[in-house]
């Protein structure tokens, strides 16, 4: 039964209440999914292709600045910035066309703009040399992509809810380029990884210990020094292996993109954007606690600035809807001797370096310099 219809039933049966809670539980498994796509994007239109361009159904997420990945069922590509003065029909925008990694975009397609530019491993996206290598993870081992550089200073990635190790190759090619190595970790419910216990997300609650087996794999092959770099909810996982991590005198540096600091919100808003009535939130949040045994005080201690130790780059704006972004302002705040944010507008939850490539790099430049 869907959830909108389980909804109805709640409403105006006399086992309302009980259908509500089921309801709820329903929609917290839902959101909880792991490697779940999450929720937002319009669906958009090809209308046309020509040379080095595309032509999409004109939206507000369709006209938005910067590089993003454009994908649908069978087809993948990266676009780029809108084409001013391209002619086009009223209801339509040109965007510009980098490159198509899979299938075809035929006029009539269904796509829909992600976070995820490059699809393949690093050497596929920027013709780098890598290893294949498995960390020894807390309940399996772990599938990683290593790409080696000559400093001792490791960044070590982890990608947020709803995507894939993919995503963090969008700033690859620019740490190798700083001569970083870099370890792109997957973790538990990813492909190829051990699938989470009980089956769900924890948020980071969790999967922070993989990324602290990313650290010690790290340090068994001769790392100095680490840098956490998380998105999303790897965000949290990376705030909490330098809180918890036996190694975390190695960690020397944090960079956290659309951080979740509140478990809560976040929450409420995948449920909401996936159709949950508004009534059932509550109750989605009640399931939450009772399956992962998560708790609102655990949204405190993550953004307790008191817990954060080393320099940490935060890279947030006000457009982020599933996690707001003035928990990381509130946190900026009040550590502005180690926490530096960057605030990127017009950007969707885990998608600043998108909206703003350049500026997004710069930042990075700025942060890694006095670290390595």
């Amino acid at each position: 039964m869907r959830l909108r219809t389980a909804a109805a039933v709640a409403a105006t049966t006399a086992l309302g209440a009980g259908a509500a809670v089921w309801a709820g539980r329903c929609a917290s498994g839902v959101a909880l999914t792991p490697g779940r796509p999450l929720p937002g994007e319009p669906k958009l239109t090809v209308h046309s292709t020509a040379a080095g361009q595309v032509t999409l159904t004109r939206t507000l997420a369709s006209q938005r600045p910067g590089t993003y990945g454009l994908t649908g069922d069978g087809c993948h590509a990266a676009v780029g910035p809108v084409v001013e003065g391209a002619p086009h029909p009223a209801d339509c925008v040109v965007r510009r066309l980098e490159t198509v990694t899979r299938g075809t975009l035929a006029p009539g397609t269904r796509v829909w703009l992600t976070p995820q530019v490059y699809e393949g491993d690093p050497g596929r996206a920027f013709g780098l040399s890598y290893e294949d290598v498995e960390v020894d993870g807390e309940i399996g081992p772990l599938p990683a992509w290593y790409v080696p550089a000559v400093r001792d200073t490791w960044v070590i990635t982890a990608h947020g809810i709803g995507a894939t190790r993919e995503h963090p190759l969008v700033v690859l090619d620019f740490l190798h380029r700083k001569q970083l190595p870099v370890l792109n970790l997957s973790y538990r419910g990813d492909a190829g990884a051990p699938p989470s216990p009980d089956g769900v997300s924890h948020l980071g609650y969790a999967e922070w210990r993989d990324l602290d087996a990313g650290v010690r794999y790290a340090a068994q092959r001769g790392a100095r020094r680490i840098v956490l770099f998380g998105w999303s909810t790897g965000a949290a996982m990376a705030l909490h292996t330098a809180a918890h991590s036996p190694l975390r005198h190695l960690i020397s540096g944090l960079i956290l993109d659309s951080p979740v600091l509140d478990w809560q919100t976040t929450l409420r808003a995948i449920a909401a954007a996936r159709g949950t009535p508004a009534p059932l939130l509550p109750l989605v949040v009640r399931a939450a606690q009772g399956r992962t045994s998560l708790h609102a005080g655990r949204a405190a201690q993550l953004a307790d600035s008191g817990r954060i130790e080393v320099p940490t780059l935060i890279l947030h704006g006000p457009d982020d809807h599933l996690a707001p972004w003035a928990a990381s302002r509130e946190l900026a705040e009040r550590r502005p001797d180690l926490i530096t944010l960057h605030a990127v507008p017009g950007a969707p939850h885990a998608a600043m370096w998108n909206a703003d490539p350049a500026g997004y790099q710069e930042a990075l430049r700025r942060f890694l310099v006095p670290l390595v």
